[in-house]
């Protein structure tokens, strides 16, 4: 089972995966389709707010912050990455658990970037929005390095994100049921 969309101008055909006995979402992986990376890195940036760094979660959310800091000429976008590194100055951390993880995650950033944030606007961008946990995370690490949310955006707002005002995004995802229709909820 399949949902077609168009993202972006492009037209792609996303996997209906299943989540629970009754909840199952379309697939957006933009990872290795690089046309779509750069499409949608290209048109989310039309609507960006004013900002001095992008900040991602690891992993489905860096080709989109690589490729919108390649268009603007940024030599320097931020990482929370979903474990220490050995090279990281130090770090702080914040829990998420999304939709497509079973179970709670933390988000880690380096110690060394927190300085660079400090008093700077932040952009954060994500691949997908849906339950706002993996956002909320970000927006917790960047508020511990002293960093200012100039704004919140994706490609795709999937359920009750496509109602968040603070949200700038290109396209409506919905949810579905098992068996490939979409959900309609009341």
């Amino acid at each position: 089972m399949f949902y077609r969309m168009t993202v972006a101008g492009l037209e792609r055909d996303l996997p209906i995966c299943p989540v629970s006995d009754t909840l199952s979402i379309a697939g957006f992986v933009i990872f290795g389709d690089q046309e779509l990376t750069v499409a949608c890195a290209r048109e989310l940036l039309k609507k960006a707010p004013e900002y001095d760094y992008i900040i991602t979660a690891e992993a489905k959310g860096i080709p989109l912050g690589h490729e919108m800091a390649r268009q603007t000429g940024a030599k320097k976008y931020f990482l929370a990455r979903k474990a220490p590194k050995l090279y990281m100055t130090g770090v702080f951390e914040a829990s998420v658990r999304s939709i497509t993880t079973a179970r709670e995650q933390k988000l880690y950033l380096d110690t060394a970037d927190a300085e660079l944030m400090k008093g700077k606007r932040i952009l954060i961008v994500d691949d997908v929005i849906s339950t706002g946990e993996s956002l909320k995370a970000l927006e917790v690490l960047v508020e511990k390095a002293g960093g200012i949310i100039a704004g919140r955006m994706a490609i795709l707002a999937e359920g009750d994100a496509q109602d968040r005002e603070d949200l700038i995004y290109l396209e409506k995802l919905p949810l579905f049921n098992p068996d490939g229709t979409v959900k309609v909820f009341d």
